[in-house]
């Protein structure tokens, strides 16, 4: 799970910090919400509620005969064995860049259902990023080992016509977006989102750039969830 919406640059306490008079209380009312990892238990769900809402990323025609991994104290591993090659799991905060206000906010639930390009070539970069936070990591640590991994070709290629599906109506994907809109995510290699025209007027099709893992994401809103009730016409209408 990729945050969707453009992202809120995470704003700095230079100003709060020079300000001498300013009181302590309003210095830390201007820091980071989630400024570390919180005890590990927060992250984690129940089992059979952690399947459900994988599955919710996707219409049951696709998710029903899926492979769902689920989150335990020592990484992610397979709840239900899929028989159509696509992935269904919920990521958490740390899925998302590592400057994202939400990494760590450990209320974050991104159900999504990978194809299966994406599912053995994408998800990768989350699952090592999932191990290297349970093993205690700094930011900085994920992205370079992340990166270090890249280069030596640890991790898979990224597969043409690699997407997932985040239509799920209990996503939340931030204490800002929440759930947002259901929506298709495709997974491009480097920074692509001209090619595609991707944030230009009129076009339905929105990017964001991940440059810790060299890929672009496309998003496309679609019309419903997936349990095929209508989707938000508004922002305020998805909160």
């Amino acid at each position: 799970m990729k945050n969707p919406v453009r992202m809120i640059p995470f704003k700095s306490l230079g100003l709060a910090l020079m300000l001498a008079t300013l009181s302590q209380a309003r210095a830390q009312s201007n820091a980071a919400p989630y400024p570390a990892m919180a005890p590990l238990t927060q992250y984690l769900m129940d089992r059979d509620a952690e399947i459900a809402l994988a599955r919710s990323a996707a219409p049951a025609s696709i998710s029903d005969n899926a492979e769902v991994m689920v989150l335990g104290p020592h990484g992610y591993t397979t709840a239900v064995k899929g028989t159509n090659g696509f992935l269904c799991i919920v990521e958490r905060g740390w899925a998302a860049a590592t400057d994202n206000p939400d990494f760590w906010n450990p209320k974050l639930r991104g159900p999504l259902c990978l194809n299966p390009q994406a599912a053995r070539s994408f998800e990768p970069i989350y699952l090592m990023r999932t191990e290297l936070v349970l093993r205690g990591k700094s930011k900085q640590q994920i992205v370079d080992e992340t990166e270090a991994a890249l280069d030596k070709k640890e991790l898979p290629t990224l597969e043409p016509g690699a997407m997932c599906y985040m239509l799920s109506k209990q996503q939340y994907l931030g204490d800002g977006p929440k759930s947002w809109h259901p929506h298709l995510m495709f997974f491009v290699a480097g920074d692509a989102a001209k090619s595609w025209g991707a944030d230009l007027p009129g076009s339905p099709v929105m990017a964001a750039n991940f440059p810790e893992e060299r890929v672009t994401i496309f998003m496309v809103l679609v019309g419903a969830w997936s349990d095929g009730t209508p989707a938000p016409t508004s922002d305020a209408d998805s909160h």
